[in-house]
């Protein structure tokens, strides 16, 4: 599926690529819905239809993923109510095997994600994995996300890649899409970012259920500084 001396930088998305979207799931659309009924003296499904309206407006732009902006448009603390279910926060499946051989290989490695710091510094308190990274790009210090080809810009100027030689696995399709707008040539996603939820089957890029099926193998290389 890949053909690894073909790559010299590897983007990875962070929810529901590495993590498991089972946390991000359940508290935007469980624990927070039944937070707010009580809070406002409402049903469940009231709540969860509200919420709905409220969010569906946002996706794709940096205010969906800004817990700063939820807290103050719902009147709760966010960041406090996602650590009361941080249990729920795991790697997905040969995530760590996966990230050490690309960390010994000589190839760029850069989690690249639209998630909050906040939620960043949440996540990486449970399942530190950023060590694993050249770096870390948080789409928020860039004033884009990635659905926006500002994002990839960005990213370049800061961190000079070359598109043709650079792989994207990420779960969210309208990214993929923005990365191939841009010129990102190889592009992969996941077919059970939820591992609580049935596998994808309708995706419209190349997908892998856990990324024991991408190692690179046998794919040698002094990590360049």
């Amino acid at each position: 599926m890949i053909d690894w001396n073909s790559i010299d930088t590897v983007l990875l998305d962070m929810d529901g690529t590495l993590l498991d979207l089972h946390f991000d799931n359940y508290f935007w659309m469980e624990h927070l819905p039944r937070l707010y009924a009580e809070k406002h003296q409402i049903s469940q499904e009231e709540s969860s239809a509200h919420l709905h309206q409220q969010t569906s407006s946002k996706q794709g732009t940096l205010d969906w993923y800004s817990l700063d902006h939820w807290s103050e448009r719902l009147d709760m603390d966010i960041p406090t109510l996602k650590l009361e279910v941080r249990h729920l926060i795991n790697l997905r499946p040969y995530t760590t095997e996966f990230l050490t051989q690309l960390h010994h290989s000589h190839r760029d490695v850069v989690m690249v994600t639209n998630a909050h710091r906040k939620t960043l510094n949440i996540k990486m308190d449970k399942v530190d994995i950023t060590h694993w990274f050249d770096r870390v790009v948080v789409s928020h210090d860039l004033d884009a996300p990635k659905e926006e080809q500002a994002f990839w810009h960005k990213l370049q100027a800061l961190h000079p890649f070359d598109p043709k030689r650079t792989l994207l696995i990420d779960d969210t399709e309208s990214i993929l899409d923005s990365a191939q707008r841009y010129g990102i040539v190889h592009l992969l996603t996941l077919l059970q970012p939820d591992s609580q939820r049935q596998k994808r089957i309708d995706t419209r890029f190349p997908g892998i259920h856990h990324f024991d099926e991408i190692m690179p193998n046998g794919v040698s290389g002094e990590k360049h500084t």
